[in-house]
This record gives structure tokens, C-alpha cells and sequence, in this order.
């Protein structure tokens, strides 16, 4: 077989079209192509290459149309991540439709698909009326082909073409990831990190933040947030699960109040005798706790658009003080009459009148939540009428984020 080398997508085209194999760039490394919806061909791209059978092969596509013409029941991660990232080093594992080639999917029921850099590739790709199979442009085991002249190398007179795109910039393989099941995950760590990845997720993500004082109503504001399939985050709960779980927090703390401690028990009555008749350790405490509960929750968000949540709310008391706040897509205050919020507290906790008043008395007034918070939720009447007002609201958050994905 004479291998052609060329600069021309039609020369290319028309080899692929007869069922032959051409070598293409990507901004990666050169990749080793033939139709993937021809069996023969994607027979001789294992064969040429030395690629064990139980090994599936990805799919090169022009643009984000073959997500639905490859994929089944494609989840909105994928089409967010390639909007973002496509043309590019991405390779997006989902459900493989039923057309697709065993052989391609190598005994499973998934399928990679990818968008490659490349102005020849992306050309050629657009004259084709099917998808790539393009594994590397090696021999299984030897380096990645980087430039033309690597690649005749490897298979000169073995294939019908090569399409000369220059030297390929990254020089490492796409990453990959699986997004065919929850938690989504990185199959091969490739050209785009992890932390790219689900970063530009948690961008799409709606996050509300509740906040207000106790008694006001925030767990029915919440409940109307996980009735739309959001994850409710209570930043109460994930304190007690630092100072239960995490060494690092117990260790600050240890250093900052060592006699809070009886030995290597923490005592927190010890703890709130101390700050509490002290501002400015009062404020010590705040500084260390909020900043490991604001790393805490960045952890928990990421967690839910690994599996496919992109609502959440986060509760907090001192969201606007703790920071949390700037990491919100909308910050609602939660509000109540003080003889309402008492006869709450007086009931849910069993406590007297005057420690219930205490206790409002030495949180943030109603005011400072209509001055720092977005949206403010009046729970003044009726429950049923409050559970109404909660979820009109929501709805108003998710049409205007929605609104704000859709024209950026």
C-alpha cells in the first residue's frame, strides 16, 4: 500500500469514505482514523496499531450535534462541558447509541466522543457524514505522534493517508471523562485537568443561600429548594462534622484554645465559656471555623454537579459573615415577627420565654438581612401561604439563572 501525504481535507475524505485509514492532527497528537460505523475499518485500525480488543475507541465528531447522534439519554453535564470546552482536549464518555460498532465499544455500552482543535480535522470532519474512530497515531506501548514525518514512521505503507497538519501543540493525550454514571469521574488525566472541568460545572450550578435567624422559617424555604431536586447543604451539620472528622480544624483550634481541651477531648461548653466573654477571640474562632466550613462546602458543591446536581442551598446563619455568601448564586434573607419566631423556638426546643427572646436578641436584626441579602421572604402569614411564597421564589432564582446560562 502507498501511503499518501497530504495537506488537502478532500484527499483525506475520499480515502475514508473507500474505507481506509488516515492519520489526522489533532491539537494533542495525531490520531489514527476510520469510519466508526464501519466494522472493517475499525478491525483495521486494531489491527495496524496492535490495540488489544477489549480496549473501546473513542469517536472524533465536527461539534456538539454528535452528542445526540452518537450518545443515549446524554446527560446536561455533557453538552455543558462541551459548549465549553469543544473544539478541544475533551474526550466525553456517555451511553453509546445502538448503531454504534461493537468493536468500537469493545464489549461495552459506552462510548468516548471528542472534539478536536484542529482546523483540518474539524474541516474534514464536516465534509464526513459519520464519526471518527481515532485512537493515537502509534503503535500500542511506543510514544504518541506528534508530527507527520512520527507517523510515517510508525506507518508508512500500512495505511492509505496522512493528513499533514503541522506539529500538534499539547503533545499529550485528551482527558477523559465518564459521564455515563454518577459520580462522573476522570478515566485518563490527559491534557485538561480535573479541577478545569468541574470548575466549569459548578459555574452552571444555581446555588441559593439561606440565611436568618432562628425560628424564621429557612427549612420550609429549603424544603421548596429540595423539592426541585436540589441538595440542601446545612452549614450547622457540616461544623459538627469538622469538629468530629477533620484534624486540621481540631488542630487550629487546639492551638488557638488549648484550654478547651481535656486532653484529646473537646470540650465546646469549655469552648463557648471562652468566647463569649471575649469579642476578639469570638472573632479568632469565626476567622477559623468559617474558613474551614467554606472549603467544606466548595467540597460538597463540587460533589453535586459530579452527580449531576447543578441546584443546591447552602444554610447558614452567618452566610453573609462567613463569606459564603459570594459563592451563591442568589442570597436569601428569611424573616419573621419576633413573637412568631419565639413561640417557635419555644415549641421545637422546649425552652422558656425568656431564653427564647435571648436568644433572638443576640442575632442579626431584620434589617441587616434586607440590606445584605437578595431576595427577603417574609414568613408573616399562614404556613401554607409561607410554603407558597418559597416556592414562587425559587422558581423566580431558576428562570433568571437559567436565563443567564442560556446567553452567555
Amino acid at each position: 500500500m502507498n501511503t499518501v501525504y497530504t495537506s488537502d481535507v478532500h484527499v483525506a475524505a475520499e480515502a475514508l469514505k473507500s474505507g481506509g485509514l488516515c492519520a489526522v492532527p489533532t491539537e494533542t497528537v495525531y490520531g489514527l482514523a476510520g469510519n466508526g460505523l464501519d466494522e472493517n475499518a475499525v478491525a483495521e485500525i486494531y489491527a495496524v496499531k496492535g490495540r488489544p480488543e477489549n480496549k473501546p475507541l473513542s469517536l472524533m465528531v465536527p461539534d456538539a450535534s454528535g452528542l445526540q447522534r452518537c450518545g443515549e439519554e446524554v446527560p446536561p453535564a455533557v453538552c455543558m462541558l462541551a459548549e465549553r470546552f469543544w473544539p478541544g482536549p475533551l474526550t466525553l464518555v456517555v451511553r453509546a447509541k445502538a448503531d454504534i460498532p461493537a468493536s468500537v465499544l469493545a464489549g461495552g455500552n459506552t462510548v468516548g466522543l471528542r472534539c478536536p482543535d484542529h482546523p483540518l480535522t474539524l474541516e474534514l470532519l464536516r465534509e464526513l457524514d459519520f464519526p471518527l474512530a481515532a485512537p493515537s497515531a502509534n503503535p500500542s506501548g511506543e510514544p504518541s505522534a506528534k508530527t507527520a514525518s512520527q507517523v510515517r514512521g510508525y506507518f508508512d505503507g500500512k495505511i492509505a493517508c496522512v493528513l499533514d497538519g503541522g506539529e500538534c501543540g499539547l503533545g499529550r493525550e485528551s482527558t477523559i471523562l465518564d459521564l455515563s454514571e454518577t459520580p462522573y469521574r476522570v478515566l485518563r488525566q490527559g491534557a485538561l485537568s480535573e479541577s478545569e472541568i468541574f470548575d466549569a460545572l459548578r459555574e452552571k450550578m444555581t446555588v441559593v443561600g439561606l440565611t436568618g435567624g432562628t425560628g424564621c422559617g429557612k427549612t420550609t424555604a429549603l424544603r421548596a429548594i429540595a423539592e426541585k431536586g436540589g441538595r440542601v447543604i446545612d452549614c450547622d451539620a457540616v461544623y459538627h462534622g469538622l469538629l468530629e472528622n477533620s484534624e486540621a480544624l481540631r488542630a487550629e483550634l487546639r492551638a488557638a484554645f488549648p484550654e478547651a481541651f481535656d486532653g484529646d477531648v473537646f470540650n465546646r461548653k469549655k469552648l463557648g465559656s471562652i468566647v463569649f466573654a471575649d469579642a476578639e477571640k469570638l472573632e479568632l474562632l469565626n476567622t477559623i471555623t468559617h474558613r474551614h466550613i467554606r472549603l467544606a462546602v466548595d467540597e460538597a458543591l463540587t460533589d453535586c454537579v459530579k452527580n449531576g446536581i447543578f441546584l443546591a442551598a447552602v444554610d447558614a446563619i452567618a452566610l453573609i459573615e462567613s463569606g459564603l455568601g459570594g459563592i451563591c448564586s442568589a442570597v436569601v434573607g428569611v424573616t419573621a415577627p419576633t413573637e412568631a419566631r419565639v413561640g417557635r423556638l419555644m415549641k421545637r426546643e422546649g425552652i422558656s420565654r425568656e431564653y427564647a427572646l435571648l436568644r433572638i436578641s443576640a442575632q442579626k436584626g431584620e434589617d441587616y438581612f434586607r440590606e445584605n441579602c437578595d431576595y427577603i421572604l417574609e414568613n408573616d402569614g399562614s404556613e401554607a401561604a409561607f410554603v407558597e411564597k418559597c416556592r414562587a421564589l425559587v422558581r423566580i432564582i431558576l428562570n433568571e439563572q437559567e436565563g443567564e446560562h442560556h446567553h452567555e
